[in-house]
Parts: structure tokens; C-alpha cells; sequence
């Protein structure tokens, strides 16, 4: 039988988090935007209550949750803190579970345990500034010297990489090309060869700034090298983004907070608010709009349920599922937020309410694990059976 609804216990569970959310984030959630400041408290909250090991085997300190706990998790705290569901999407999601998935039983045991923590955060850094949505094209290199490696490049939009006590970096063999050749490495942003350059200033998710990172001659160890990239095949640089999976349904699941905490505050407002006599709720026109707001979001809820549910062969999500369910609630968390703003009046556009905020939040969904336009080549390419060459020639 197919069923669309969670069971008693991840109910539960959501109430659980919900209540944490509303006690103890609700309250400051502006401060971090405003602020651009990182949530250190709210992850060492998450961290103290064993939320940041969710995905963590139970033999590195974490509790090996399945990947629909997460993103029930991220939704109910993506209604209330943007940037606390962010923190916690790359403590999750992130390179933390591609070291799971890739890396060798020392790295485990030594970074995994830290994780689930919050003791040791690592950020990921692919983009470079030739290479966003083309990611084959970075030129970051790696170099065989001795025992190890030395890392060689420039990095931007490091989400939290100023921050971070790691970065997994993506480089590639010298001399390779496209796919070939590209592995990831475990960078201790400690040691010497590592600088952390500009720091952007974002439109939202401020709490969470990112960074651009500089590779000088970095010496990679032995047991600091996730996957070396083999410069006759593209196989590592598959294993490595196949691994990233659960962050599209993470990413869409905070789509979904998000716009629910705008439609939630949106209903609440038409009720309480009055013009012409009357609340503003008894008007067809915004009734509308609560109706397709609600129907949007039950929508992108039950795909990313589907992606969080449908495991592939690999044990990742269906891509196609995953895929899709990104590319849906990017865009509707972009509607949502915009209409609850619009229900909101000249109020909704001041900082007294909490949805330009919103607004600021949900537009870089589209950009950023994919933008919506590289997901519709996916899904194009999924659909077809191959993938096609976008490049001139």
C-alpha cells in the first residue's frame, strides 16, 4: 500500500522539534539575519540534544537516522530560523556525509564524532570563480608530492568556510580535463598553504556568509585525501556527487519550512488584520491566494517525501526524484514567500515582520546545490536516458 503520511513516530518527532523551534529560535531569528551573524548557540543546542549526529553511525556518536528524520527536521526548523536549518543542513548534508559514505575508517573516527558534536564543522568548496554551474571546469589543482599532495587554486562561495575547522575540496589531477581526474581532500584550515579571502555579503541566509578560500602549495596527507581523481576516468567525480544527494532533498525540505512559516504567518494576518469593515480573510482574492499557497506547499511536501523515502540501488535517493523535488520547491518557496509578503501589505516590506526576510531566504534555494535551470537539464537528461553536451561545438 502507498502512503503519503508519516508515521506516529516521525510525527512525534516533528512536534518535538517544533516546540524547540518556536521556545528557543523563534525569538532571535531576526538578530542572526540582521547581525549576519553565525548561530553559535542554536548549533550548540542542536549539538547538546544529538541532533547534529542524526545521520552519524552509532558507532561514531551520531544515531544513523534515515534520511526522511532530516528532512522532517529541516522543515520544522526552516519555518521558524532560516539560518539555523542552514548550519544544520551542511552538519547533516554536507561534507560530513560524503566522508561517511567515501572516506577511509581513520577519517571516520577521527572527524565523524566531532560532527555530531558540534565540536567540528566542515564546509564544502567546489565553485570557483570559472567554475559555478560548469564544476567541471575548476582549476584547482592536485599534485603528488611525496606521501601527499599539494593543493594549488582559488575557491568563492564557500558557504561558512571562514568558519570552518575543514573544508572538503574538490581539485583535480594535473593534467585532466572535464570529469576526469577530479577527487576531494580534506583541507585543515590550521594549517599553513590556506587563507580565507573575501567574504560575501548576501541577500539572505546572512547568518551563514561565504567565503572565497585560497590553496598556496597546501600539503595534503596521506590521511587527508577522501578520493584522488583518476585522470583517465570521471568515476571519483561521480562517487562524489552521488554522495550529495540527500542535500537536494535537504534543500528542498527547507523550501518547504520556509514557506510554511510565510503561509502560517500569512493566514494569521488576514484573520487579525481589517480594511473596509471587515478581516481581510473574508476576501476572495486573498482567499485564492491562501488556497494556492496550500496547495503549493503540500505539493513540493509530498515530493520531498517521495525523494527523502525512494532510495536508489547506491542507497541514495532516486536522482530523478531528488531532482525534481529541489527544482519544485525552489520555485515555490519563491511564490509562497512573495505572496505572503503581498497579504501582508506595506507591513510585509518593513522589518517589524519577518517576511522580507523570508523573501531574502528563499531566493538563493534556486542557486545554490543546482539552479533551477541546471536541474531542468538533469531531469532532461534523466528523461532521455543521456546527458548533453551545453558547451558551444
Amino acid at each position: 500500500m502507498v502512503s503519503f503520511q508519516l508515521d506516529d513516530e516521525l510525527e512525534d518527532f516533528r512536534h518535538t522539534v517544533r516546540r524547540l523551534a518556536e521556545t528557543e529560535f523563534r525569538d532571535k531569528a531576526a538578530y542572526w539575519d540582521e547581525h549576519e551573524t553565525f548561530p553559535t548557540e542554536n548549533r550548540d543546542k542542536l549539538a547538546e540534544l544529538g541532533y547534529l549526529g542524526m545521520f552519524v553511525p552509532e558507532e561514531y556518536g551520531g544515531s544513523g537516522a534515515e534520511i526522511i528524520q532530516g528532512a522532517v527536521f529541516l522543515e520544522e526548523l526552516a519555518r521558524v530560523c532560516f539560518n539555523t536549518s542552514l548550519v544544520c543542513q551542511l552538519y547533516l548534508n554536507g561534507p560530513a556525509r560524503a566522508i561517511n559514505q567515501l572516506g577511509t575508517d581513520e577519517q571516520k573516527k577521527r572527524l565523524l564524532p566531532g560532527v555530531a558534536q558540534g565540536k567540528t564543522f566542515i564546509a564544502i568548496s567546489i565553485s570557483e570563480p570559472e567554475a559555478g554551474s560548469a564544476v567541471t571546469d575548476l582549476r584547482t589543482t592536485a599534485v603528488e608530492d611525496g606521501d601527499g599532495w599539494l593543493l594549488n587554486g582559488s575557491k568563492c562561495f564557500c558557504t561558512g568556510g571562514h568558519v570552518a575547522d575543514y573544508l572538503m575540496v574538490f581539485a583535480r589531477c594535473a593534467g585532466s580535463k572535464g570529469a576526469k581526474g577530479i577527487g576531494a581532500f580534506l583541507v585543515n584550515m590550521k594549517n599553513k598553504g590556506v587563507t580565507v579571502g573575501h567574504i560575501s555579503k548576501k541577500m539572505g541566509g546572512r547568518g551563514l556568509p561565504e567565503a572565497d578560500i585560497i590553496l598556496e602549495n597546501y600539503h595534503v596527507g596521506p590521511e587527508d585525501v577522501l578520493l584522488i581523481g583518476d585522470p583517465e576516468s570521471s568515476k571519483s567525480f561521480g562517487l562524489l556527487m552521488s554522495s550529495f544527494g540527500p542535500e537536494r532533498v535537504g534543500n528542498a525540505a527547507m523550501c518547504i519550512g520556509l514557506a510554511q512559516g510565510a503561509f502560517d504567518a500569512a493566514k494569521e494576518y488576514s484573520e487579525v488584520r481589517h480594511q473596509f469593515g471587515r478581516p481581510i480573510k473574508e476576501f476572495q482574492g486573498l482567499q485564492w491566494k491562501i488556497a494556492d499557497m496550500a496547495t503549493q506547499i503540500h505539493a513540493g511536501r509530498l515530493m520531498v517525501y517521495r525523494a527523502a523515502t525512494n532510495e536508489a540501488a547506491n542507497g541514495f535517493p532516486d536522482p530523478m526524484d531528488a531532482t525534481m523535488a529541489k527544482l519544485f520547491a525552489n520555485e515555490m518557496a519563491q511564490k509562497v514567500t512573495n505572496e505572503a509578503l503581498q497579504i501582508h501589505g506595506h507591513n510585509g516590506y518593513t522589518r517589524e515582520y519577518p517576511m522580507e526576510r523570508m523573501v531574502r531566504d528563499a531566493r538563493g534555494f534556486a542557486l545554490g546545490g543546482g539552479t533551477v535551470e541546471i536541474l531542468r537539464n538533469t531531469i532532461a537528461a534523466l528523461t532521455y536516458g543521456h546527458s548533453f553536451n551545453q558547451r558551444r561545438g
